[in-house]
């Protein structure tokens, strides 16, 4: 098996593919390598959202309580895909559940460090948001597509 450094995985993930080397180097200084069990929590919703993670291997369910229905998920995510927009707005608290559907390797970005390096180099924070920015309209336009498929076909 091959060994690779975190930069070298961070540039790799589709989020952060043809970031500058600098920059590159500012968010892998923010990463760590990490691992859950088929059925373990990445995060539980109220907590504080202060990680992002990288998905690697595995699907991860995103999922919400819903009052009569119990546990919902409403989006899956695997390889290549972002897991944490919570980060990004105060009060940085989780607004549903991560709970790995199978074995989950991932890379782990600790969010206020981002975040510190972000307001000290503008630049870089505007390179973050703009890979972010796509990833939150994208998770909007699911939901209100599945919106149309919950509420649409009404007599």
């Amino acid at each position: 098996m091959a060994i690779h450094d975190l930069g070298s995985i961070v540039g790799a993930h589709r989020l952060f593919a043809g970031l500058d080397k600098e920059f590159l180097d500012l968010v892998t200084g923010c990463a760590m390598n990490a691992r859950f069990a088929e059925g373990e929590y990445l995060f539980r919703e109220g907590d504080p959202a202060d990680q992002i993670f990288l998905i690697r291997e595995g699907q991860v369910g995103l999922e919400i309580s819903a009052p009569d229905k119990g546990r919902l998920t409403f989006m899956t995510a695997g390889p290549d895909e972002v897991i944490g927009l919570s980060w990004l707005v105060p009060p940085y608290r989780w607004t549903y559940d991560a709970h790995a559907h199978s074995d989950v390797r991932a890379i782990a970005l600790d969010a206020a460090c981002l975040r510190q390096k972000c307001e000290a180099n503008p630049a870089l924070g505007y390179d973050v948001m703009k890979r972010f920015m796509p990833v939150v309209v994208d998770r909007l336009h699911a939901t209100r597509l599945q919106m149309l498929d919950v509420y649409g076909n009404r007599g």
